[in-house]
């Protein structure tokens, strides 16, 4: 009964923090309480509002991992909410659908606080799915190349760069863990599948398993305007969402730095 009590208890706290633009709805009118309406919630997990009110009230059955599942994706809640939530339906997780393909506010706004560096959040299929100015006159369209490994092994919007061979297997050991995690994504399997038919290269890396965890990196690349740069490159992990940002910064009073400021 504990179990249930707690996860009643965690249902309306999530509830209760979200506001109805956030998830796509009407306003509604007038709200006696803050957050999300319980039929709005049963909506949008696709159940029935009393099956819905009896998992809030600690009546319901133990909730199956479709229904968990339907409450995550309701609830927006994030990879370490979702663990909690099966744990308190005492019931094991199924893998996530996919990787977030969406960048936190802060982190975001992060991005923007560095007008020195260039910075990019990758998910953890290695699609750039944020990115800053400096970023975008150093790498390119990344609306029209977002995806880094694309970029790496098919050659899709490269910059000569001396790391190229380094960063294969760092991206075969992200793209090999990604893959055990989000089985059943499409979008992940479908950029494996054109991965490995059209590179030798990843073929080969991907059969050695590399293991590799991102780090500090110094790299030189040819940049097509500003010339050859020397690159500093660190990782910041974002691990509720599987998510990095990659930021790179050049040496102070460097010509990479002078460069920097004529790019942005």
């Amino acid at each position: 009964m504990v179990a249930r009590t707690e996860l009643a208890r965690f249902l309306r706290e999530r509830r209760a923090l979200l506001r109805p633009d956030a998830v796509g709805l009407p306003p509604g009118g007038p709200r006696r309480t803050p957050g999300l309406r319980r039929e709005e919630v049963a909506e949008l997990a696709n159940m029935s509002v009393d099956y819905y009110v009896r998992l809030e009230q600690a009546r319901g059955p133990h909730p199956s991992a479709r229904i968990l599942d339907a409450l995550t994706a309701a609830l927006r809640l994030d990879a370490a909410e979702r663990l909690h939530l099966f744990r308190l339906a005492g019931a094991s997780p199924t893998p996530p659908a996919g990787p977030v393909r969406r960048v936190r506010p802060y982190v975001s706004a992060l991005l923007h606080r560095m007008p020195e560096a260039a910075a990019v959040v990758t998910d953890a299929g290695y699609d750039v799915i944020g990115w800053n100015p400096l970023a975008a006159a150093l790498l390119g369209d990344l609306r029209a190349h977002p995806n880094l490994a694309r970029r790496r092994f098919l050659g899709e919007a490269p910059i000569a760069s001396s790391a190229y061979e380094e960063f294969g297997a760092v991206a075969v050991s992200r793209l090999r863990a990604a893959a055990v995690r989000y089985p059943r994504d499409r979008r992940l399997g479908s950029l494996l599948a054109e991965l490995h038919a059209g590179s030798e290269e990843f073929r080969q890396i991907w059969a050695s398993d590399p293991v590799r965890s991102p780090g500090h990196r110094v790299k030189t690349i040819d940049h097509p305007s500003a010339g050859r740069l020397r690159l500093n490159c660190d990782v910041l992990a974002v691990p509720d969402d599987d998510q990095q940002v990659v930021f790179v910064t050049a040496d102070p009073g460097s010509r990479t730095a002078r460069a920097f400021k004529a790019l942005a």
